[in-house]
C-alpha cells in the first residue's frame, strides 16, 4: 500500500475517465498527485469528496497544456507545494466518445484542420510539452523518475468503424472514430520510444500504457458489439488500470522503459 509514499506526480487531463482512476491509484499507495485539468470546478469538487486524510496529498491546477505559458506557471506552482516531481502520466486527450458526443465522430472526408491542430495540440503537443519541462525538472533535480504516456488499444490497431454504425443511415453520414484519435495514440508510442532512448542516462524511465475500452454507460448495442471483439468477453471497469499504472510509476518496473503494455482483455490480439 505505500509504493508510490514519498513520491510526487502529475496526472494531466486529471478529471477525465480515466484520468480520475490514476488519481486515485496513486494516492492508494501514498503518492503525492497535482491534477492538471481545464476543468476547476470538476476538480474542486473531487478534492472537497477525498477522504480527509488525502486531501494534503492533492493540488489541483486549472491548465491548458497546449500552451506553454500555462504548463510553465503549473510546474512552478507545483514546486512550491510539494517540491520535486517523481512522474507524469501524460492521459489529456480530446476524445469524442459514444456515450456523451457522438456527433462529434468525424468523417475523414469531412475534417478540417481547426479540428486536427485543436486535437494534436493537447494529444501530442501537449504530452510533448509536459514531458519537455517536468522530465527536465526531474533530471536537474537528480530524479530517475517515470514517465508514462497514455495510448491506447487504437494506438496498436485501427478502430472498428461497424462499432459505432447506427442502423438507417447512409454509409457517408455514418459517425467513424476519428482519424486524429489514431494518429495521436499511435504518437504517443512512438514518443515513449524516442524519449526512452533520449534520456536514458538521465534514468528518466518512459513506458506507454494502452487501455482497452471502458464500461462507462455506452448503450447496449454497442457495448454488444465490441464484447464480441474481445477474448474475455468484456469492457473494463474504470479501476481495473490501476495496477498497471502503479507499476509502471514504481520502482517494480526500474528496468523497464520504451515499453508498451497493453491491457485491453486481449482485443489487440484478435
Amino acid at each position: 500500500m505505500n509504493r508510490l509514499r514519498g513520491k510526487n506526480f502529475v496526472v494531466t487531463g486529471a478529471m477525465g475517465l480515466l484520468g480520475i482512476q490514476h488519481v486515485l491509484a496513486i494516492l492508494s499507495e501514498g503518492g503525492k498527485v497535482a491534477l492538471i485539468d481545464i476543468d476547476s470546478t470538476k476538480m474542486e469538487s473531487f478534492t472537497r469528496d477525498l477522504p480527509e486524510n488525502q486531501r494534503s496529498n492533492v493540488i489541483a491546477i486549472k491548465c491548458d497544456i497546449s500552451q506553454e505559458n500555462e504548463v510553465m506557471l503549473a510546474a512552478r506552482m507545483i514546486g512550491e507545494t510539494f517540491g520535486f516531481v517523481h512522474g507524469l502520466v501524460n492521459n489529456a486527450s480530446i476524445n469524442a466518445s459514444v456515450e456523451k458526443n457522438l456527433n462529434k465522430f468525424e468523417r475523414f472526408e469531412k475534417i478540417t484542420y481547426s479540428s486536427w491542430k485543436e486535437e494534436l495540440d493537447v494529444g501530442l503537443w501537449g504530452s510533448i510539452l509536459c514531458s519537455r519541462i517536468f522530465g527536465v525538472l526531474m533530471i536537474e533535480g537528480g530524479i530517475k523518475g517515470s514517465i508514462v504516456n497514455i495510448s491506447s488499444d487504437h494506438g496498436l490497431i485501427a478502430p472498428n468503424q461497424n462499432l459505432y454504425k447506427i442502423d438507417g443511415l447512409l454509409d457517408e453520414e455514418q459517425p467513424v472514430k476519428p482519424v486524429t484519435y489514431s494518429v495521436i495514440k499511435h504518437g504517443l508510442i512512438g514518443l515513449t520510444r524516442y524519449l526512452a532512448t533520449y534520456w536514458s542516462a538521465s534514468g528518466i524511465r518512459i513506458n506507454t500504457l494502452c487501455p482497452g475500452g471502458v464500461l462507462n454507460n455506452q448503450n447496449d448495442q454497442f457495448i454488444s458489439r465490441i464484447k464480441s471483439l474481445i477474448p474475455l468477453g468484456r469492457m473494463a471497469n474504470p479501476n481495473e488500470y490501476w495496477g498497471a499504472l502503479i507499476f509502471l510509476l514504481s520502482d517494480e518496473s526500474s528496468y523497464m522503459t520504451g515499453s508498451t503494455m497493453v491491457v485491453d482483455g486481449g482485443r489487440s490480439v484478435w
